[in-house]
């Protein structure tokens, strides 16, 4: 062992406590964007604690039109040195060369847009973060710095160097059939669950078979889970149609549900009886 190796000089362990949490629609972790942008219009809170003097620590950033925040993996346990990238079409990646949330100290940033400070709350959009999340830090976003145009784009080069930032890899065309639109418009106008926005926004991306987005390939076709439901699909090139719907319950659960807390599930059936494999 080397005098100068970290063996040799131990590290204190750092102590992180958070400054506050994010309070927001995102309940899962299935349901948050990919990254930010993906999100725009999503509006979040972010409640600092009080009793810390963070008042005075927030004055002057609401000049600021977009903040970092740091924050903490909380779902997230553990970590995974190889990740599979929803983007990726080459195999696992180095974690350390994505924005994967199984890393070895699960710290998160993200870019979201200030639109106000209420005391000790901050009001933002576009926020991926899920209900919950512990905050580290804020920082402001400051353009002529943080912005750098030609800092390329890794392993999802499409080949051509942009000159101006956007996404390099394509996004898939989804469209929905009669069939799909109405029973999606149903279920939201019954649950509130945007569920034919969520399909687009997560096969948009990719709809290849991927365990973290919960996409499976079954014998008929593909299949997309998104919370309770089920979307059958198929892909044709970079065209996704969205076929139709099924309740992710069994019969069997659906017999035994005697508080009526399945009740769109079992009234949805008997719209739309559960169809066959696809």
């Amino acid at each position: 062992m080397s005098a100068g190796s970290p063996e040799a000089h131990p590290q204190p362990r750092l102590t992180l406590e958070p400054i506050g949490y994010v309070r927001g629609p995102l309940a899962s972790k299935f349901l948050a964007a990919r990254q930010p942008a993906a999100a725009p219009d999503t509006p979040s809170r972010i409640e600092l604690l009080a009793g810390r003097s963070f008042e005075h620590a927030l004055e002057d950033l609401a000049a600021w039109k977009l903040i970092w925040v740091i924050f903490w993996f909380h779902q997230n346990p553990g970590w995974r040195p190889k990740v599979l990238p929803p983007r990726s079409t080459s195999g696992r990646k180095g974690v350390f060369a994505t924005r994967s949330p199984h890393r070895p100290n699960p710290i998160g940033m993200s870019v979201v847009r200030l639109e106000g400070i209420d005391g000790l709350t901050l009001r933002v959009r576009g926020s991926d973060m899920l209900d919950g999340t512990p905050v580290l830090d804020l920082k402001p976003y400051v353009a002529y710095t943080d912005a750098h145009p030609d800092a390329g784009n890794g392993w999802l080069e499409c080949g051509a160097q942009l000159r101006v930032p956007q996404d390099p890899v394509a996004a898939y065309a989804v469209h929905f059939s009669p069939l799909a639109a109405t029973q999606a418009a149903w279920i939201e106008a019954r649950t509130a669950l945007a569920v034919e926005e969520r399909t687009r926004a997560i096969l948009a991306l990719g709809p290849m078979p991927h365990p973290y987005r919960r996409i499976r390939k079954l014998p008929g076709g593909l299949q997309l889970a998104v919370k309770e439901w089920r979307v059958h699909f198929a892909l044709t090139g970079r065209e996704v149609s969205v076929l139709q719907i099924d309740s992710g319950y069994r019969d069997s659960q659906l017999k035994k549900d005697t508080d009526g807390s399945l009740r769109a599930h079992t009234e949805f059936l008997a719209a739309w009886p559960r169809a066959p494999a696809l």
